[in-house]
This record gives structure tokens, C-alpha cells and sequence, in this order.
């Protein structure tokens, strides 16, 4: 793991290989600083990020919550769960997950899902409703409304197109993907020490044939769940019986307004699931919501609350 990421993910933290099917599922663990203190009852929240991330994005949340248990796995096709086979998609996904708990002893905790993580936290809830408390779906977790004029079978290209151009990219060194993402709108202008840790954790093989950690396949498996899937239309019926809070970010992918979720959206899925408690987050994009310590703040008030 290059020195970079180490710095950032901290002395609390170590990887677990997870055994599931079709090999193992590699988790990141952080370990709260008084671990022997608080025993058993150790709050725990499980972590699942977006559609090409890492586990690594969650390196300025751990930051933030020093007396938690976080569990956050690299999810199946990504970061060092990479080689992990097709099928992929959401139940796939959230089965992969429940493994990682039962495997770690977590019999019960706050499941906080960003982007494409949101989702799977949904379908984890439904399929495994023992092991989930209440549900945090960051700028993630209800079905994307198509853009006007946009087809509902061309939403996913549409909005994540930038994301799964880069996938079939090689890049020389480490320093050159750097210099691409500091390009990049979104995180360019926030970079910091957590986001240089995200970058450099996403990149497999060996110079001068470097490339993101994403397979291109579970990437296109899993987009059309983010639009119409069958699981995870049924875990909305879930949404009423236990506490769900939802995040949204007000810039998107590109830091571009409109975001992910316009206003249209907003209105509608707290209109069909008037229990939804929606946060609107200030000053952040699609990234930097998770990424970003101005983000991290805004979610820890609602966050803290359900892990006491």
C-alpha cells in the first residue's frame, strides 16, 4: 500500500481478508482508540462507498468518529476486491457485506452508504434486516430520475459517463494520475491529504501500465441497479421501519449544479416516503460530501446520534 494511503488511514486501522465466494473480500477496519474500554458495546457502522471508489473514502469519516468500530469494505470488482468474479449488483453486493459483519462479529450497526454504496446499504437492510440499525444514504440510495430529455435506459451513461471513461484508461506513474485528477473539477480544487490517499489506493498494476482499481464489468452490471433495479425497488418498501436519513449533495459528479438529485427528486422521494429525513448539505459536491471535512462535519450530528 503506497506510504501515502498508510499516513491517512491511521494506526487504528488494518485490513481483513473476508472469505466469500469466489475468493476474499478485503475490508478495512478501524478500531476504536479505547477498544478495551468499551468492549461490547463498541458502536460499530459499516461503510460502503460509490460506484468506483474504495474503502479509502472513508479515511476523513474515521478521522472523525475516534470511538467507533468502522467496518468498510473494498466492494466486489474494486480496489483490492478487484479479482472477486461476476455476478455483481446490489444483492450481490449487500451478501458480500453481511459476510464481512458475520465475519467480524458485528451483530448490529449504523449502515452508511455514499453514491452507489447508498444502495447497497438499502439492499443490506432488506436482505439482512438483523444486522442493520437505521440506514445513512449519502447522495446515494433512490433511484435517479432521468434529465429531461434523457431516456431512462441512458440515465447511468448520462450521469456517470466521465467515471467510466477513466476505467479504460493506462497511466505511466502514480504522479500522472495525480496530475489527472487534479484536473478533474470535482476534486482537483479540494485536494488535501485524504484525497491524494483516494487517488493513490485506486490504481492496480505497475508502471508504465497503471490503471483505476474499477473492472469496467462491474461497473456496467451494477449502473442499471442505480436506475431501475428490482432489489432495490423492493428495500424501498423497507424504508418505513427503521430510521433512514438521506443526504444530499447541492453540486454534482463535475461539481456542476444540477447535482445528482435536483430538487425534483428531493420532492419526490420525500413525498413517497414521508419517513425519509432529508439533509441537505451545504457547500460540498457528489465527492467532497465524503472526502471533504466540510462534508464530514455536516453528517457527524446525525451520525453520532444513531451510534449512542
Amino acid at each position: 500500500m503506497p506510504e501515502s494511503v498508510s499516513a491517512v488511514l491511521g494506526p487504528r486501522y488494518r485490513a481483513v481478508a473476508v472469505p466469500v465466494d469466489g475468493g476474499d473480500l478485503h475490508v478495512g477496519v478501524w478500531e476504536p482508540e479505547d477498544a478495551a474500554a468499551t468492549g461490547a458495546a463498541t458502536p460499530t457502522a459499516v461503510l460502503t462507498h460509490g460506484i468506483t471508489a474504495s474503502h479509502v473514502s472513508w479515511a476523513a469519516l474515521a478521522r472523525a468518529l475516534p470511538g467507533v468500530r468502522l467496518v468498510a469494505p473494498d466492494l466486489r470488482g474494486r480496489g483490492r476486491s478487484r479479482d472477486l468474479p461476476a455476478p455483481y449488483g446490489m444483492p450481490r453486493h449487500a451478501d458480500d457485506v453481511a459476510a464481512a459483519l458475520d465475519h467480524l462479529g458485528v451483530r448490529d450497526a449504523v449502515a452508511v452508504g455514499h453514491s452507489m454504496g447508498a444502495f447497497v446499504a438499502l439492499v443490506l437492510a432488506d436482505r439482512h434486516p438483523h444486522l442493520v440499525r437505521s440506514l445513512h444514504l449519502v447522495d446515494g440510495g433512490m433511484p435517479l430520475l432521468p434529465p429531461p430529455g434523457v431516456a431512462p435506459q441512458d440515465v447511468a451513461a448520462a450521469v456517470l459517463g466521465p467515471a467510466a471513461d477513466r476505467l479504460r484508461m493506462t497511466f505511466p506513474s502514480r504522479t500522472a494520475y495525480r496530475e489527472f485528477w487534479s484536473d478533474h473539477p470535482a476534486l482537483g480544487p479540494y485536494r488535501d491529504e485524504v484525497v491524494t490517499a483516494y487517488v493513490d489506493y485506486d490504481l492496480v498494476g505497475e508502471e508504465p501500465e497503471l490503471s483505476p482499481a474499477t473492472r469496467p464489468a462491474a461497473l456496467e452490471e451494477d449502473i442499471r441497479d442505480l436506475v431501475d433495479g428490482a432489489s432495490v425497488q423492493a428495500s424501498l418498501q423497507g424504508v418505513p421501519a427503521r430510521p433512514v436519513t438521506w443526504y444530499v449533495a447541492p453540486r454534482g459528479l463535475m461539481d456542476e449544479v444540477p447535482p445528482l438529485y435536483p430538487d425534483a427528486a428531493r420532492e419526490r422521494w420525500t413525498r413517497e416516503l414521508p419517513t425519509l429525513r432529508l439533509v441537505a448539505v451545504d457547500d460540498v459536491n457528489h465527492y467532497t460530501v465524503v472526502l471533504g471535512a466540510h462534508g464530514v462535519r455536516q453528517l457527524l450530528p446525525h451520525l453520532e446520534a444513531d451510534l449512542r
